[in-house]
């Protein structure tokens, strides 16, 4: 059977940077796609090859008009927990496979085991999943490097200095469009169940994350620590408090020690994962005033 002879694959959150991104890597490799979508006007977007259908994660059996006769779902979790379950039931009465985007929080290193409602979410639908007795693969990326273009880019595009708590801390940041090609082979191709932890090919510092997009734009970006109090207030109101504190009880944890760095992306599709400084040259235009 040719790809293009195969059962087509869904994909959930499918204009959101890593759905929108697998939709184009599985096109790519000639494999029939299927995008999910709340609102048929965010799907004006997507290439005209791709089937679009509506429907919502809160409404389970909205789903089944895009789940029939699909083969694979890439399932990218944007609701409350209440119909997990009826979601995945529905996932187990109609497809074969589904790869589930979660997070790190089986990863022993301490900056993934600080308290995260996001986390508990994951870790439920993953045993749900597992329940089922569906074909399925776990993708766990770590921090994203595209996490700085809301944290970072306001400052820079301003020509201020980033001012930021933790600068000491060390991630790894993946590249989105490696957890896109991580998710599209494991969507379309076989052997690939279980579970696995993305990270980028390198620890660095938040300081020193920074110091890489002032390379890429030429210039000096000027890195000044603030409290974890000031982050706090000007954080009210952009994200849940719970979310806020998990950050700044993650990066405290993450002070003086590596990241957590796996080699998942070069096991998967073979070629070494982009590098943050690759990253931020391939960006470089999200953080000028022109972007």
């Amino acid at each position: 059977m040719s790809k293009t002879d195969s059962p087509p694959v869904l994909v959930t959150g499918a204009t959101g940077r890593i759905g929108r991104a697998v939709i184009d890597q599985l096109l790519d490799a000639g494999v029939p796609v299927r995008a999910l979508t709340r609102r048929p006007e965010a799907a004006a977007t997507l290439p005209t090859n791709v089937e679009v259908f509506t429907g919502d994660l809160t409404a389970p059996d909205s789903l089944d008009p895009a789940l029939k006769g699909a083969g694979a779902v890439l399932l990218v979790w944007t609701a409350p927990p209440q119909t997990a379950a009826e979601v995945v039931a529905r996932l187990a009465a109609h497809v074969r496979r589904v790869v589930f985007l979660s997070s790190p929080h089986q990863t022993p290193h301490p900056f993934f085991q600080q308290p995260n409602p996001m986390a508990d979410l994951h870790a439920g639908i993953e045993r749900l999943i597992a329940a089922t007795g569906l074909e399925s693969t776990i993708i766990r990326p770590g921090m994203l490097a595209s996490n700085s273009l809301a944290w970072w880019a306001p400052a820079i595009r301003a020509g201020e200095a980033v001012r930021w708590p933790y600068g000491a801390a060390q991630t790894a940041p993946v590249d989105d469009r490696d957890v896109a090609a991580v998710a599209a082979q494991t969507l379309h191709q076989d052997g690939y169940t279980g579970d696995y932890v993305l990270t980028g090919p390198e620890s660095l510092t938040q300081a020193a994350q920074v110091g890489l997009i002032g390379d890429a734009l030429g210039r000096r970006i000027a890195f000044e620590e603030m409290t974890p109090d000031e982050f706090r207030n000007l954080s009210q109101g952009t994200a849940p408090n719970s979310v806020i504190e998990m950050l700044l009880a993650a990066w405290s944890a993450a002070v003086g020690q590596p990241a957590y760095v796996t080699t998942a992306v070069r096991d998967i599709l073979g070629t070494a994962p982009r590098t943050f400084r690759q990253w931020a040259a391939d960006h470089g235009s999200a953080f000028t005033k022109d972007s």
